[in-house]
Formats: C-alpha cells, sequence, structure tokens
C-alpha cells in the first residue's frame, strides 16, 4: 500500500464525539476487533452481555464476519485510527456509514458503500452482515463515543 493510500484512508474527517451510537460503535467495535486480532481483547462478551448468549454469539460472529469481509475482499487494507484517537478516519467513516445504513434498512444503498471497501461481488452478502450488526448495535443501545477520553493519537494501522 502506498503512502498516498495510507494517507487517504486515515485521512482525519470527522469527531467520534460527532457520531451517532451506531456509527461510534461500529468504529470503536472495529477498532477492538482489530486490537482482538493481536489476541488482546474479546469483544464477544460485550455482546453476550448485552444481548444474551445465543443472540449475542450470532451478533459477534456476524460483526467478525463483516470485519474478516474487509481483509478478504478488501480493495486495499482498511485504515484505522488508535483505540484512544478522537479522530474518525475516512475508512472508519466508510465502515460506520455501511452498518448504520444496513441497519436502516436499506440494502441496496448499503451494498453500494460496501462496494466501496470490498469487490463487488460480495457486496450483498456484506450487506446483509452490516445489517445484523446494525440491529444489535440497536438493541444494545450503546453510545460508546462518550467513553472515549484519552488524548488524541493519530497513529494508524491497517486491517490486513
Amino acid at each position: 500500500m502506498t503512502t498516498a493510500q495510507t494517507k487517504r484512508g486515515g485521512a482525519p474527517v470527522g469527531l467520534l464525539a460527532e457520531l451517532g451510537g451506531i456509527e461510534a460503535a461500529s468504529v470503536i467495535y472495529l477498532r477492538l476487533w482489530c486490537a482482538k486480532a493481536d489476541g488482546k481483547i474479546d469483544i464477544e462478551n460485550d455482546f453476550v452481555a448485552m444481548l444474551g448468549a445465543a443472540q449475542g454469539e450470532r451478533a459477534a460472529n456476524a460483526f467478525t464476519q463483516l470485519c474478516s469481509m474487509c481483509t478478504q475482499y478488501g480493495r486495499r487494507p482498511l485504515v484505522r485510527h488508535a483505540m484512544t484517537c478522537k479522530c474518525l478516519g475516512a475508512d472508519e467513516a466508510c465502515f460506520a456509514n455501511l452498518i448504520a445504513t444496513a441497519a436502516d434498512g436499506a440494502h441496496d444503498d448499503a451494498a453500494l458503500i460496501a462496494t466501496l471497501m470490498i469487490r463487488p461481488a460480495m457486496a450483498d452478502k456484506m450487506a446483509a452482515l452490516a445489517h445484523n450488526v446494525g440491529i444489535a448495535f440497536r438493541r444494545m443501545r450503546l453510545c460508546p463515543s462518550e467513553k472515549l477520553t484519552a488524548p488524541t493519537r493519530h497513529d494508524h494501522a491497517t486491517l490486513h
């Protein structure tokens, strides 16, 4: 990946505090999922605690599949900001918008957004997973952007 691509995908386009609950949860859980990939955090516990065992496991599985699609079928690696960063990166904004749009039932629009991140052949599946994740976030009634109090850092990483 070129430096120009990294800059575009990680370019700050807003602040997490400006997002609604579903969008903020999408970004924060994306960052957590990436940390989990390093073996540090288990996000399934949050889903299970908020939704119960069966629904929580299904929601965590849908989220994991959604993130995995970004790594397996991505047009390029997604760039994400550090866990403690209050900024919203361009790639993170696209991911959050995908989930929020799908949660609102706009499948065709969500599939179109998905084509910005992955190969078009997988867009419908990604939109369906995003719908399931968005509905789970809505049921969890999260507002995680209020929990971010650490200093802003502009460390960027890619989702491989």
